[in-house]
């Protein structure tokens, strides 16, 4: 019998346009951890603790600008989450797309709204918000300054237990929105 079921659609079990190439470039999402225990004891002791945002670079643009600071590629200590600082452009918005993960989204500076399966939610600074588990969401920036938030998953341990669910629905624009026409990441963090 032929196998009916439809093709993959855009996201990230099929391919799409390349926005930025760590989409399309081989990440570590779990690591091994390989030697004697007092081996594997000792290197996770002695590994910072600090990590400065400032070390690693944006990949992105020109609406959305991500950082990813804590993950198991990155730092040995983080097998299990990971933390990236994302940048929007004045008016600019990332992506829509969903993962299994929930995450959590702490706004630094500015203001925007999310969409949440259709539901619509504002924030500001000072202001964190969850991503439920399995969500179709898109996080915008709703005004004519830069806006900085920090968000913290378990998207590791979720890809660890095969809980696969990735999808891109749409990926972020490519042209400047209004007011960003200069702009740029920061670069103090």
């Amino acid at each position: 019998m032929p196998d009916e079921r439809a093709a993959p659609g855009l996201g990230h079990n099929a391919p799409g346009p390349q926005v930025w190439d760590r989409w399309d470039r081989k990440r570590v999402f779990v690591r091994a951890l390989e030697n004697t225990y007092g081996e594997v004891y000792k290197d996770l002791f002695e590994a910072p603790r600090v990590y400065h945002a400032k070390d690693w670079k944006w990949h992105g643009g020109p609406q959305f600008w991500d950082k990813a600071v804590i993950n198991p590629q990155a730092v040995n200590v983080a097998q299990s989450i990971e933390c990236h600082l994302d940048a929007y452009a004045p008016n600019g918005a990332g992506q829509k797309h969903g993962h299994m993960n929930s995450a959590v989204f702490y706004v630094l500076t500015g203001k925007g709204k999310d969409i949440h399966d259709r539901v619509v939610m504002d924030y500001v600074a000072g202001d964190a918000l969850v991503v439920e588990n399995g969500c179709v969401h898109q996080h915008m920036n709703m005004s004519d300054e830069e806006m900085l938030v920090l968000v913290m998953k378990a998207k590791p341990l979720f890809l660890f237990m095969h809980m696969l669910f990735q999808k891109m629905v749409e990926y972020p624009k490519k042209d400047v929105p209004k007011g960003g026409e200069d702009y740029a990441p920061p670069t103090h963090i």
